[in-house]
């Protein structure tokens, strides 16, 4: 099969064109998605349909490369990102079928009855816990049904996990964004780490009172902002502290513990005078039902029982403790040397303008030290702490591939359509039109981040895809490298809301299959606000301003 080699400006030799062009695929997807209010898998497929025929057409990609381009994205949506996201799902299932998700309401109960406080402490500090540790949808997916446990409304609890799940991002799955993107550039990764450690705590100031207004509005902001202000102080000083001080790595695990403890801390000497309470019956979450007389009957038996509030906490502790160990250096260190296979995609024959071959066409089926491996220890373990059986337990994980089948369809074409965009050139080719600016790139450097996530729906990949862009554009306008890579991870993290695979997540995980239109147009305004903050603050970091914040 004939090999391709990029060219970034196919269409008439014009940059601009040929930006437009490669814009289609983009404005076919937010167009179906947020406009025309299509099902997600559908938007998604037409949107990738479009990418294909501006790769063959546009860029002269020949058809076979093109379809073994978006062969590999769909494996990679497959492996790992969908290996986490249902596995995470089954996990919550089994404590759903056994009761204990109940008991778990009851517990967050415990530390407050507040939805408000709530939203606080699973969405922002639990959220974050598991965005260090797994990422890859995993918080959204998890934090969206733990809000419904406490009985949030479905379309507000997927909201807010997707509003949360923005700060934390950057330090995702042990900082592999930013690890990815020092191996990229060339760049050192702990300056690198320190740079987005001095820009990312802005968000997290923010988002915990921005939480609060989704679910109460500005009610919601004048009771209980002591508790949304303390966490976030808390978390943002921790992360900044960690990153700068302590380790990169580990920043989003420090300031998840820290923001959690602020909040419990606070609750012991204040509480807001009215509180917030769910009305009416739990909600259904992840495809369950509510409360009935025997789950009740259920509840009230373990409640009996010392300790039962840790036991209905343990998946998630085991989850932490397996993360843990599997990150330590000596593991981790072994884990990687045995990780599995790596191979180069089978036909695909791609090489960059300078004739180089790209690293994405490597395929790397890491099985054994997986997020999702991890997980599905996990689920194995709560299988057996919970007295699960073996049909029950594979029954359970049918039933979850079965209720997001259609997610997985979307995920899937997401991943191939940032796949053929990458690989045809036309997601760099966005990425230079937008540094043709010169100096002013740097207040829209976020934004080429954000672009990147919004299409991949990972931080790791939107550096993979343009840091040594940064880089390039650094070099041209004279702005520092390490404070233009850090906004391409800073600025990709508010794309994660709007992803299309994100929206399809958190809107089956809560039972709104088909509504991801709906739930576009909930958080995008939040995301669109928050990006021009952190453009504001890139622009005047590399300014005589704020330039004293840039690491040297």
């Amino acid at each position: 099969m004939a090999a391709y080699q990029q060219v970034f400006d196919p269409v008439g030799g014009s940059l601009g064109w040929s930006a437009l062009f490669a814009a289609l695929p983009l404005i076919t997807l937010f167009v179906l998605l947020g406009g025309l209010r299509w099902k997600a898998w559908k938007a998604s497929l037409v949107s990738l349909a479009v990418a294909l025929a501006v790769a063959v057409l546009a860029y002269s990609m020949p058809v076979g490369q093109a379809a073994l381009a978006a062969s590999e994205g769909a494996a990679f949506g497959l492996f790992p990102i969908l290996f986490i996201v249902l596995n995470a799902l089954w996990i919550y299932k089994m404590t759903e079928i056994t009761g204990w998700d109940a008991v778990l309401r009851r517990a967050f109960g415990s530390l407050s009855g507040d939805q408000r406080v709530q939203a606080v402490i699973i969405a922002f500090c639990f959220g974050a816990l598991l965005e260090a540790l797994a990422g890859f949808g995993t918080p959204v997916a998890v934090s969206s049904v733990m809000l419904m446990a406490v009985g949030m409304k479905p379309m507000k609890a997927a909201a807010v996990s997707l509003v949360a799940n923005t700060a934390p991002v950057a330090f995702g799955a042990i900082a592999v964004p930013i690890t990815t993107l020092g191996k990229i550039t060339g760049m050192d990764a702990a300056d690198l780490g320190a740079m987005v450690g001095r820009q990312t705590p802005l968000l997290a100031l923010f988002v915990p009172l921005v939480l609060v207004f989704m679910v109460d509005g500005k009610r919601g902001v004048r009771q209980t902002w002591p508790v949304a202000l303390v966490g976030g102080l808390a978390f943002a000083g921790a992360q900044f502290v960690s990153a700068n001080y302590i380790s990169y790595e580990i920043a989003d695990i420090v300031a998840a513990f820290a923001g959690a403890l602020a909040v419990v801390g606070i609750l012991r000497v204040w509480q807001p005078k009215e509180v917030l309470t769910a009305q009416g019956p739990a909600p259904v979450v992840a495809g369950g039902s509510t409360a009935t007389a025997e789950s009740d009957a259920v509840l009230r038996r373990r409640q009996t029982g010392e300790g039962s509030a840790l036991k209905a906490f343990a998946p998630y502790l085991i989850i932490v403790a397996l993360f843990s160990v599997a990150t330590a250096g000596p593991v981790k260190t072994w884990l990687e040397a045995h990780s599995g296979w790596k191979f180069a995609w089978p036909g695909l024959d791609v090489v960059n303008a300078k004739g180089e071959p790209l690293s994405s066409v490597t395929y790397n089926f890491n099985v054994f030290n997986a997020g999702g491996t991890v997980l599905l220890v996990a689920g194995l373990l709560t299988a057996v702490l919970y007295g699960i059986g073996v049909r029950r337990t594979t029954g359970a994980y049918a039933d979850t591939v079965r209720q997001f089948r259609w997610t997985i369809v979307t995920v899937m074409a997401v991943l191939a359509l940032a796949y053929v965009m990458n690989l045809s050139g036309q997601t760099v080719t966005l990425g230079l039109f937008l540094a043709q600016t010169g100096g002013a790139f740097a207040l829209l450097s976020p934004v080429v981040g954000w672009l990147g996530v919004a299409v991949t729906g990972s931080d790791t990949s939107s550096n993979s895809l343009f840091g040594m862009l940064q880089v390039a554009a650094a070099e041209k306008t004279g702005i520092s490298s390490y404070l233009l890579g850090a906004a391409n991870t800073t600025g990709g993290v508010l794309g994660k809301m709007i992803s299309p695979q994100n929206l399809a997540i958190a809107a089956a995980v809560v039972g709104l299959e088909g509504r991801e239109g709906e739930l576009f147009r909930k958080v995008v305004g939040w995301g669109l606000g928050m990006l021009v903050v952190v453009c504001a603050l890139v622009y005047l970091q590399s300014t005589p301003v704020l330039d004293w914040m840039v690491v040297r």
